[in-house]
């Protein structure tokens, strides 16, 4: 891999208490280090942790980063996304992760779910090429799609409402991001489709949050895993090199670039980074 880190991009979550700020900042300055392009701050479930993200991103710009905030519309009104959207321009951010978000618990299938491509009509209408705009894929389907032929529809229409480039949900099988971008190329979407990267530290929060959001953690991976569940430190070593060889497949297949998941941890990131460098 190039020490050009260009495309590199960093994710974390808003922390809900003033110490996990604090925790959250010394992370932030310790991956800083690695020149990530940007990083990213989730948006909880309806807009559930809006005031959080705002306060890590507005930390981490005057910090000097690149910052993009994830944003949807949840259970906001337009002239609530709208404040949000002139708040981020005063404080000289120009990129955002658009999605469709999740229902806050209890919410059911609720009305006020807004599509993701509306939202980026909505700041394309608004703020006009102001921001660059990223949206989510998933090259093993959205859990909640109908069919591969509806989940592409679904991403074309976010792209062909302003998104600049997209990030995908995490896999562990690089076959399945490149025959994604395969059907994507042959649907019309020309846009950079960059790989969202999962460290391995911890096999039970892994399969639950792969069951939840629908990635598919393959058998042979899972079987090694739960062999070294009891060994935190052989599981994190073996699931460093499992993921570093994705990377590497993945750059050398051409993905333009990586989104590392940190979950808030500073280790993982650092060690895969510094992987890749090496080889």
């Amino acid at each position: 891999m190039s020490t050009d880190t260009s495309h590199f991009s960093i994710e974390f979550f808003p922390p809900r208490t003033p110490a996990g700020e604090e925790k959250l900042d010394i992370v932030h300055a310790e991956l800083s280090k690695l020149g990530p392009e940007f990083f990213s701050v989730t948006y909880g479930a309806g807009g559930s942790t809006r005031d959080g993200t705002k306060r890590a991103v507005t930390r981490f710009r005057e910090a000097g980063s690149r910052v993009a905030p994830h944003l949807s519309f949840g259970g906001s009104d337009e002239g609530d996304i709208l404040k949000l959207l002139h708040d981020y321009k005063e404080a000289g951010i120009d990129r955002l992760v658009c999605l469709r978000g999740d229902a806050p618990s209890g919410m059911g299938s609720a009305s006020l779910y807004r599509y993701a491509n509306e939202l980026v009509e909505f700041v394309r209408k608004e703020t006009g090429d102001h921001f660059t705009i990223d949206v989510a894929c998933y090259p093993e389907v959205h859990p909640q799609s109908r069919s591969v032929e509806s989940d592409l529809e679904f991403f074309k229409a976010k792209v062909d409402a302003g998104a600049n480039s997209a990030i995908t949900q995490y896999f562990y099988n690089a076959d399945a991001y490149f025959g994604f971008v395969d059907d994507c190329v042959r649907a019309g979407i020309n846009i950079p489709i960059v790989p969202g990267i999962m460290p391995i530290t911890n096999y039970a929060n892994l399969a639950r949050f792969s069951a939840a959001c629908g990635a598919e953690i393959p058998r042979w991976l899972t079987k090694r895993l739960e062999c070294l569940e009891q060994d935190d430190h052989a599981l994190r070593e073996f699931g460093l090199d499992v993921v570093t060889d994705l990377c590497e497949q993945l750059l050398a297949g051409g993905a333009p670039g990586l989104h590392f998941y940190s979950m808030n941890q500073a280790d993982s990131v650092t060690r895969l980074w510094q992987n890749l460098l090496e080889d």
